[in-house]
């Protein structure tokens, strides 16, 4: 049975450099307070879930050390006990036993794997799916911590010269059994190929998609098929990715992704024409008075007829 995933949009907290890294500060309170900071603007610019790893920890190992897992279960714990929504874990560069192990430790909700199947080329050498192993850990944990596992992972090359990303989608679906399938540009922050996403639609029609990079502004409303929408550098100052997050630019593009969701819910429901506009989380619906929350009149429908969208 598939797990609950995520969906919406997802913030990215990219965490300072851990102990045993080259970068690493030398105060893990520091680390700890630029997590939460970015934590919080996340929750206040209306993120729908947030995922931690351990982008500071470059150049990164195929598998951490325990130091590695202790400091982020530490740092997620804590904004796991602050968020409402669900928080995610990712242990750079792909090491799924111990994000599901943070994760269970500290009852997170999901977790990303990066080779989940099959194997990839990347700058720690080559990399081994490892779905065998994560699903029979997770089994015997009796954990509903949801796999969502990249295919055609970025920063990296395929292994297999006969390599093809619908292959590669229906192998991670139907035989790596993961609860949705992130698909992204070449590297972070590189732009999503909406006609990867219709390739690994067509071959994986059931399978939950959720758009890895790249996101932008301009670029939200070109997704409405995927399930969610990962967000890291266009919530940093300046669009930098090693910068803070700033809730400004957090609340903008959340107001256009969950403005593209009630549009899409209303037409499902009406066939009335209608114009929307998203002011923050207040929603004004042409020729209605004003509606908050997740409660919306259209036209067609009395003053006192509202239907429920989910948002």
């Amino acid at each position: 049975m598939r797990k609950t995933i995520p969906n919406g949009i997802i913030g990215m907290v990219h965490l300072k450099a851990l102990p045993g890294s080259p970068e690493y500060c030398g105060d893990l309170d520091q680390v700890e307070r630029f997590a939460v900071a970015d934590a919080n603007a996340l929750l206040a610019g209306g993120v729908d879930a947030i995922m931690v790893e351990n982008f500071g920890d470059v150049p990164f190992q195929k598998e951490v050390e325990a130091v590695t897992v202790s400091a982020m279960t530490r740092i997620i714990r804590t904004i796991v006990q602050l968020s409402p929504v669900p928080v995610g874990v990712n242990v750079l560069r792909n090491d799924p036993l111990s994000a599901l192990a943070i994760a269970v430790a500290t009852e997170a909700s999901f977790i990303r794997v990066n080779v989940h199947i099959g194997a990839m080329i990347t700058d720690q050498g080559l990399i081994e799916g490892r779905a065998a192993e994560t699903l029979r850990l997770r089994d015997s944990l009796d954990s509903d911590v949801a796999i969502l596992a990249d295919v055609g992972v970025k920063h990296a090359t395929p292994f297999d010269d006969e390599w093809s990303l619908e292959q590669e989608a229906k192998d991670a679906w139907n035989r790596g059994l993961a609860d949705a399938l992130i698909v992204s540009g070449t590297g972070t922050g590189s732009p999503t190929r909406k006609e990867d996403l219709e390739r690994i639609q067509h071959v994986v029609p059931d399978a939950n998609l959720i758009v890895g990079s790249g996101i932008r502004h301009e670029t939200v409303s070109d997704f409405s098929m995927a399930s969610a929408l990962i967000v890291g550098t266009a919530f940093k100052r300046d669009g930098r990715v090693e910068n803070e997050v700033e809730v400004n630019r957090v609340r903008e593009l959340c107001s256009l992704e969950h403005g593209s969701k009630i549009v899409k819910c209303l037409r499902a429901q009406t066939k009335h024409s209608f114009l929307v506009t998203v002011d923050n989380f207040r929603i004004l619906t042409h020729g209605t008075r004003q509606i908050v929350g997740s409660s919306f009149a259209s036209p067609g429908f009395g003053d006192n007829q509202c239907f429920q969208c989910i948002i």
